[in-house]
């Protein structure tokens, strides 16, 4: 029997555990919603024209095109419609359960009150469960660039007193160079006191000292991307140690120049010091990738067979912040899905 590990990935039972908001947007949506403003965005209203738009020469770069997208949410229904697609989106992908990472400041200050922001992501989770089997939860995002001390004030603000029934989590994204993580301790403080899990972005586009800093003064439970810490033997024992997972999404880290190519992506590096990691998307339309071909990605970068991918979806549910039961549940799903598909006794066969 020849296997097709693409297809055991599209069915495995999956968790997305570092996936952006904005940056999930279907081409089709974005170039809808470019039509609507026309006039009044950079953004190109030809989904044919999309791929160019979203091919980067840096990080700097990249933030410059997110924020261009960012731009075109402009009301409640545009949230609820881009978050209910993402939803489905995922679904689609076999995902059962999907930590997302929104940036309510960004959507503030183009004019959103913050109620109506929470209500229509509140709406859309709900639906997208009864529609579609899926479970999304929201990681509240510092966003970039400047200013950022007022984006963690409002950030903070409507994570506390809005306190949507989706949110688990507390977070830090933008540009890395040049900001200090050191500073937003006291925000990250107060999430945490409230209960909110910290999972901010560190190691991306600069070193292993970002890392350091995310682990030591946000009380950092996972690392957005973190992949920096290849660099640093010292840090990759301290994450292994104290259980400190990578969030990775090696197609972004290469499209953003934050690696040269996947051929040289720290994840095989990571794996061998046996620091944790899982595998995600990130901004997926805007990588031409998906969370299924991450995995592809991974399996191909760790020679992984289907055992393996399936260790891979297991330890991103382990490291999610879902409840005991719901990762049980998700558990056994998978352990069904594999019992259930074949794949085992082909292997076996084969062995």
């Amino acid at each position: 029997m020849a296997l097709d590990l693409t297809d055991f990935i599209a069915g495995l039972p999956k968790v997305e555990l570092h996936v952006h908001h904005v940056g999930s947007a279907a081409p089709q949506t974005v170039a809808r919603l470019a039509e609507r403003y026309a006039g009044d965005t950079s953004v190109p209203a030809d989904p044919a024209l999309l791929a160019e738009y979203f091919t980067f020469t840096d990080f700097a770069h990249f933030i410059k095109v997110y924020l261009s997208v960012v731009d075109l949410i402009r009301d409640a229904e545009d949230v609820a419609t881009l978050t209910y697609d993402i939803g489905a989106g995922l679904a689609a992908q076999s995902v059962r359960y999907a930590e997302v990472t929104l940036s309510p400041y960004s959507h503030i200050t183009r004019g959103i009150p913050a109620e109506a922001y929470c209500e229509a992501v509140e709406d859309a989770r709900r639906r997208a469960a009864r529609d579609h089997g899926v479970e999304l939860r929201w990681c509240f995002d510092i966003p970039g660039p400047p200013p950022w001390m007022t984006a963690a004030d409002v950030t903070l603000d409507v994570a506390l007193k809005q306190r949507p029934d989706g949110l688990i989590s507390f977070g830090l994204g933008g540009p890395e160079a040049g900001v200090s993580r050191e500073q937003f301790a006291g925000h990250f403080a107060a999430a945490r006191a409230a209960g909110l899990h910290s999972v901010p972005h560190a190691g991306e586009s600069t070193g292993p000292q970002t890392v350091w800093d995310a682990v030591r003064h946000l009380g950092a439970e996972r690392i957005g991307h973190g992949i920096a810490a290849a660099r640093d033997p010292e840090l990759m024992a301290h994450l292994r140690e104290h259980d400190i997972a990578l969030e990775v999404c090696p197609t972004s880290n290469v499209c953003t120049r934050s690696v040269p190519s996947l051929a040289e992506h720290p994840l095989p590096a990571l794996v061998a010091a046996g620091v944790p990691v899982t595998i995600n998307s990130d901004d997926p339309p805007m990588f031409s990738t998906t969370l299924n071909r991450e995995y592809q990605v991974a399996a191909d970068l760790l020679g992984l067979d289907e055992r393996g991918v399936a260790g891979l979806a297991r330890q991103a549910v382990r490291y999610s912040f879902l409840d005991d039961a719901g990762k049980s549940a998700i558990l056994a799903e998978i352990d069904a899905y594999v019992a259930g598909s074949g794949w085992v006794q082909a292997l076996t066969d084969q062995n």
